[in-house]
This record gives C-alpha cells, structure tokens and sequence, in this order.
C-alpha cells in the first residue's frame, strides 16, 4: 500500500470535488478551478468531504501514480483555497524589476530591458523594485514561472549577482588570490 496513497484528501464545504466518468477530478473554490486528469491505473471517489484514491493495478507503476495522483488532487485542494506563493530576489547593483500592464519589466544588467509576459492564471507583484511575489492557484504553473523569471539571469557563486529564489542559499566561492 502506498504510503501517501491510502491517506483521504480532505476539503471543506468552500470547495466542490467532482469525478468524472473520464476519470477527471474538478476542484472548484474560491480563488479558482483545477482539473486532474487521472491514468487508468488509479481511480477517484468523493466520500462526503474526502476524496479517495484508489488503485486499479498492482504493478510498481501502479504503486507510483497511487502516491502521484493523491499528491495531485491535494495540491488542486490547496491551490484552489489558498494559492502557493514563491518569492524571488533580484541581487545587483541597478537590477530592479516592476509590472507594467501584462508583463513583467526586469533590468538585470542587459543592454536592454527584459519582458515577460504574465502568463494566465497567475499573479505577480513588485515590492521594493528587487522582490517579485509570484502567486496563483497551481502549484506547477507558479513553480515553472519563477523557475524562467530565474533563468534570465541565475545567481553566481563570486559575487552572487543574479535572481534568487528567498529561501535559496548560494554556496560563495573564494575570488582569485595573489600569486606567490
């Protein structure tokens, strides 16, 4: 049995879970909605304010995705309540970052401004020119988002200039030393 499987996911009465007979799980609440698309070899079912995931198979593959899609639909409960959040740093003299209109304007030490586009979905705030509050209801749709935002410009081991995640620790290396 898998272990993070056989656990319910449990919702409260702000948020409706539905199972389709394609075998779709709907997450609808205050902050948006999510869909879960399961494989053949697990099943969904609504139990008054749980759901359950059930496997179909016993293969290993079976034993993996019981554990995927219970993880699934409870990051959908949660995105749908809360939201997820990821915070990013921009460290360098003169990099600065602010919003303006559908994208997202950064000077990281180009010749020329880069944009990006907010995708859909997804909330970013500027605070302080040099922290970007990235926010929305899906869990991979806000990591996948910061994670481009950082590959402009990734922080380096010497001076650590760059775009950080705030709660990522950059290993400092020791600049050249004088000859002897």
């Amino acid at each position: 049995m898998s272990r993070i499987g056989k656990y319910p996911v449990d919702f409260d009465s702000k948020v409706t879970v539905t199972v389709t007979p394609e075998n779709e799980v709907i997450v609808k609440g205050g902050k948006a909605t999510q869909t879960v698309k399961m494989l053949p070899q697990v099943k969904a079912r609504v139990e008054g304010s749980q759901v359950f995931i059930d496997r179909l198979e016993e293969t290993p593959k079976g034993r993996a995705l019981h554990g995927l899609f219970r993880s699934l639909v409870q990051n959908a409960v949660t995105g749908v309540t809360t939201g997820f959040t990821k915070t990013l740093i921009l460290n360098g003299v003169g990099y600065r970052s602010s919003v303006s209109g559908k994208n997202l304007e950064l000077s990281i030490g180009f010749s020329h401004p880069v944009i990006f586009p907010i995708p859909e979905g997804i909330e970013i705030k500027v605070e302080k020119q040099t922290t970007v509050h990235i926010s929305g209801a899906s869990k991979e749709q806000v990591g996948q988002v910061a994670a481009k935002i950082r590959n402009y410009r990734p922080p380096e081991p010497f001076l650590g200039k760059g775009i950080r995640y705030s709660d990522e620790v950059i290993r400092r290396k020791e600049g050249k030393s004088a000859g002897k």
